[in-house]
């Protein structure tokens, strides 16, 4: 392996100056994008010549069979002892054994169980102490709040269910500005945490209790529980036909398509939810079926690793030109940085090359307005992935949609094409300017050019392409993580802050807490006095 970072590297400075422009050929369009089940991902845009895409694909050799070890239900998550089977939650069929034991009836079960809720939530034969539910709130944080948000979001137009808000942000603001405004009758409370005990999500989950109380004589009737911990729930007054449980195989990041997604079921319904998961299941058979070459998962994870490890870029900008998608690029962040932001290897060595990426973006095109400059412009190229849908959901605003699409493509050009010196001297000296002037006005307009971008391509933002899209970025990251070494499927670096938060608060309260530094100390005093 060290030999092929070797080569890679060696690949990319005997690329010299060459510049993404003189790649294309009759063929390079075509013949570097992938496509699976009317997704289209587009890297002809990127220095990946055929020499590179040969020496990545030699890389990922050792993904197949960990990847078939993943679906197989082996414990690949080393460090906790666990099977990784996110994919089950949405290949209904077939079986999957954990410990010598089928682990789908209870899958199907499951998921039964939340599709006859969700259709009496929105049907109103299951109602609250006020009547029919017109809201519901999910209290999450993590993996429990990024997915379904970002999911409810993103299919906005398939809305027909209860109006639906999230809390995550243990700051009193968020749930106080939530909650404003509500019926605690009519109001539909999800709380999800696996252990029932995530202390930003139960000091919300009890801030909602308290106010429901106020309103409603059996507040814990007006509640539902995505969580393991039945007698946790029990004990909050949620009956046990409301606690829907998962599996320790099943991560927080990657939760999205089983109990945890309640609150898009209740949105859009079992079925749109329903194609949400098919849209997964026919990414994960891509994913295990398609050559590498051909396979989108393992494509866009080379052309990951070609420009964080090779390239030495340090960022990773998510692009969608869909203001539906706006928390796409959150969602991946957590994906992304969560499970593969490691310094150690399985065995844990130190990791001998960079771990994975800073990953940000907005949507287009306010992100032009914004921080395009710097993409533009700025010293360090970022790699940019725009995504866009070729139609909207609004027919009567499709010139809208046009010059989105318009705009999307056009990033991505001049990203690539840039602007030269003599182009812009040109430019200028159309304006009626001349010398020193001319000069110093032209080299303000100049854009470097070849700065590297890939576009993902749908039809339309449907149940059935998010669910593409979703399961796309996670085997992306779990193919990133195969080729580094890594565990992306623990998260021991979110567990030092937390451990220490809880012997923080007592500084706070004015108690005693000896074993914190000075500025932490001078800090907490600080804030205490501000209090009083």
């Amino acid at each position: 392996m060290t030999e092929l970072w070797t080569r890679l590297q060696d690949h990319r400075k005997a690329q010299g100056s060459a510049r993404i422009e003189d790649l294309f050929d009759a063929d390079r369009a075509t013949a570097f994008r992938v496509q699976a089940d009317g997704l289209t991902f587009d890297y002809s845009k990127t220095m990946i010549d055929a020499g590179a895409r040969d020496l990545l694909l030699e890389l990922a050799a050792p993904v197949a069979a960990r990847r078939d070890a993943m679906f197989a239900g082996e414990k690949i998550n080393e460090t906790e002892g666990r099977a990784v089977l996110h994919t089950a939650l949405r290949n209904l069929e077939g079986s999957v054994t954990v410990d010598g034991q089928d682990v789908m009836p209870a899958v199907r079960d499951t998921h039964a169980r939340m599709s006859a809720f969700a259709a009496s939530i929105r049907d109103g034969s299951i109602a609250g102490q006020g009547g029919r539910f017109t809201d519901m709130v999910n209290i999450g944080i993590g993996g429990s709040d990024l997915g379904p948000a970002m999911a409810v979001l993103a299919l906005a137009p398939y809305h027909d269910g209860p109006r639906t808000h999230f809390v995550s942000n243990v700051d009193g603001a968020d749930i106080a500005d939530t909650l404003k405004g509500l019926d605690p009758a009519t109001t539909l409370v999800i709380v999800a945490s696996k252990t029932f005990t995530t202390i930003e999500t139960m000091t919300n989950a009890q801030t909602a209790r308290d106010w429901m109380a106020k309103a409603v004589a059996d507040p814990g009737a007006q509640f539902v529980a995505l969580s393991s911990a039945k007698g946790k729930a029990g004990d909050f007054g949620i009956d046990e036909a409301r606690v829907f449980g998962f599996e320790d195989w099943v991560g927080g990041r990657y939760s999205v398509w089983g109990p945890i997604g309640l609150s898009l079921m209740l949105a859009v319904g079992p079925q749109a939810f329903d194609q949400f998961l098919a849209g997964a299941a026919a990414m994960d058979a891509h994913f295990r079926d398609a050559p590498p070459a051909r396979n989108l998962p393992v494509m866009l994870a080379l052309t990951g690793i070609w420009h964080h490890q090779i390239c030495g870029y340090p960022t990773r900008a998510v692009l969608p030109y869909d203001n539906r998608l706006m928390r796409l690029p959150a969602y991946l962040q957590q994906l992304e940085m969560e499970s593969n932001g490691k310094r150690v290897a399985m065995d844990g060595s130190d990791l001998s090359v960079v771990s994975g990426p800073v990953v940000w973006g907005e949507p287009g095109t306010n992100g032009q307005h914004a921080f395009y400059q710097l993409i533009h412009q700025g010293t360090m190229p970022v790699p940019c992935e725009f995504i866009l849908a070729a139609r909207g959901h609004e027919p009567d605003l499709a010139h809208h949609h046009i010059l989105l699409a318009a705009n999307c493509l056009a990033q991505s050009e001049a990203l690539m094409r840039g602007r030269s010196l003599d182009e812009a001297r040109a430019l200028m000296a159309a304006k009626g300017l001349e010398g020193a002037e001319l000069d110093r006005q032209a080299r303000h307009r100049v854009f470097p050019g070849n700065r590297p971008s890939t576009t993902l391509l749908m039809e339309q933002l449907t149940p059935f392409a998010l669910g593409q899209i979703v399961a796309l970025y996670e085997h992306r990251v779990f193919v990133e993580g195969v080729i580094l070494g890594i565990n992306s499927f623990d998260q021991w670096g979110v567990e030092l802050g937390k451990e220490l938060a809880l012997k923080v608060e007592p500084l706070l309260k004015g108690e005693a807490a000896p074993g914190h530094d000075p500025s932490t100390e001078a800090l907490a005093a600080l804030i205490r006095q501000m209090r009083s």
